[in-house]
C-alpha cells in the first residue's frame, strides 16, 4: 500500500514466528524490514508442534482512518485482523474476524460510506470447494464479519464462458483485492494455480 510518499507490504508467514514482516519503501525498489505484527502466533498450544502448511496465508495490509490494518487467514481456525498506529509496531493482539474453515486470502474494504467488508477465498484443503470469491459485511471497525455473506465471483459458471472465448481456465480462483475508483468498484483476483496463473480484473457499479 502506499501511504503519503511511503509504501508498506507484508507477506505470508505460516508457522513461522514472528510472523507477518513489515516492510517499508521509497521508491519500490530498496526495501526494509521494519518489525513484524505478529510475534505469537494463535492459538500457542495448536502451534507448538509443527504445523506444515498452517499458520499465517496471504494477508492484506491497508490504511484506514488514521491506522494500519492487517487480516491475514490461518485456514485452520479463520481470518484475523491486527492493527497499529505506527507500521513498525507495537501491533495489537490478533482479533477473529470470521471463523470459516478454510476462508484465505482476506481483503478489507472501507466504503465512503462509512460500511465495511470483506472478501477472501476458499482453500479445498480445508474448505471442500474453491474458485469462489465471497464479500461478506464487515462492522465498521473491522472486527467481526456479519453474516455468511455472497459469492461474488464464482470460477465454475465463468469457465464455460471462458471456454467458449478460447480463453484461460478458471481453476482456482484466489488472493482477491477489492478496490474503489472513479465510481467502480474492481476486485483484482489471480486465478489458475500459481505455476500457470494469470490476473483476472472484474468490476461493478456496485
Amino acid at each position: 500500500i502506499r501511504v503519503g510518499g511511503d509504501f508498506y507490504l507484508t507477506s505470508s508467514s505460516f508457522s513461522n514466528v514472528p510472523g507477518l514482516p513489515v516492510l517499508h519503501s521509497k521508491d519500490l525498489v530498496h526495501w526494509e524490514i521494519i518489525g513484524h505484527a505478529l510475534p505469537v502466533l494463535p492459538p500457542v498450544d495448536h502451534y507448538r508442534t509443527p504445523r506444515r502448511g498452517g499458520g499465517v496465508w496471504a494477508p492484506a495490509i491497508r490504511y484506514h482512518a488514521g491506522r494500519f490494518y492487517i487480516y491475514y487467514p490461518d485456514p485452520d481456525f479463520g481470518i484475523f485482523m491486527l492493527s497499529a498506529a505506527d507500521p513498525a509496531g507495537p501491533w495489537s493482539a490478533p482479533v477473529l474476524v470470521d471463523d470459516d474453515r478454510g476462508a484465505i486470502d482476506p481483503c478489507p474494504f472501507w466504503d465512503d460510506d462509512g460500511k465495511a467488508y470483506l472478501i477472501h477465498a476458499f482453500a479445498k484443503s480445508r474448505a471442500g470447494k474453491n474458485n469462489r470469491l465471497v464479500l461478506k459485511p464487515m462492522s465498521a471497525d473491522g472486527t467481526h464479519t456479519q453474516g455468511p455473506g455472497r459469492v461474488v465471483i464464482d470460477g465454475a459458471a465463468l469457465a464455460p464462458v471462458m471456454t467458449s472465448l478460447g480463453k484461460a481456465d478458471w481453476s482456482v480462483i484466489e488472493g482477491p483485492k477489492l478496490y474503489k475508483r472513479d465510481g467502480w468498484y474492481y476486485i483484482f483476483a489471480p486465478a489458475d494455480g500459481v505455476k500457470n496463473g494469470w490476473q483476472a480484473v472484474f468490476r461493478s457499479r456496485a
